[in-house]
């Protein structure tokens, strides 16, 4: 009798222990398929402000770039036309004309919205791209690091028996698509 009763409280014993062990390796993997779904959103949320904020900004810097290209275009064609001429009225005209654009340029600059100068504003979308640029980057390694995580759990024995149980798919690495590596272009126009 006792021996029957050894033999059951051993076969519950590992029973028990198989149970914890599957109920902790089924956790397990949800716990790290949850955090490559998390890091997955993590990229989406960057893609999504990249998506919100470059057409706001590359606007907000067209309205000024226009009108600094208008007085840059108006500063150039005066250079030009006395360049052109020979007559003293002409030339007269054109430097007047010259120093009429060359004033309104720099006023617009300086008077108008020196804070928001071209340079400064091109600076700004640079740096803002280049950063969030960096934080899709960022956010597809982090992406890459617990994928990689979780496709090695769900490949290890006896954790690969338990994925395929209860139906753990793994997840694909994020690749940078065929012709990433070319420099995006940005048109102001």
């Amino acid at each position: 009798m006792k021996k029957k009763n050894l033999i059951l409280i051993a076969v519950i014993a590992v029973v028990i222990v198989l149970t914890i062990s599957l109920i902790g390796s089924y956790n397990g993997l949800v716990d790290k398929s949850e955090s490559v779904v998390e890091k997955q959103s993590e990229i989406s949320v960057q893609l999504q402000r990249r998506a919100d904020l470059i057409p706001n900004f590359v606007e907000s810097i067209k309205g000024y770039t226009n009108y600094e290209q208008e007085t840059l275009t108006a500063v150039t064609e005066a250079r030009a036309a006395l360049a052109k001429t020979n007559n003293p009225q002409e030339q007269a005209d054109a430097s007047a004309q010259l120093d009429g654009a060359i004033n309104v340029w720099a006023n617009a600059i300086t008077e108008a919205y020196p804070e928001l100068k071209a340079n400064e504003q091109y600076i700004g979308l640079q740096d803002e791209l280049a950063g969030t640029e960096n934080r899709i980057s960022h956010a597809r390694t982090q992406y890459n690091e617990v994928a990689k995580k979780y496709n090695s759990e769900i490949k290890k024995f006896p954790r690969s028996l338990i994925a395929g149980l209860f139906g753990f798919e793994p997840f694909e690495y994020f690749l940078p698509s065929t012709g990433a590596e070319k420099v995006p272009q940005v048109n102001f126009e």
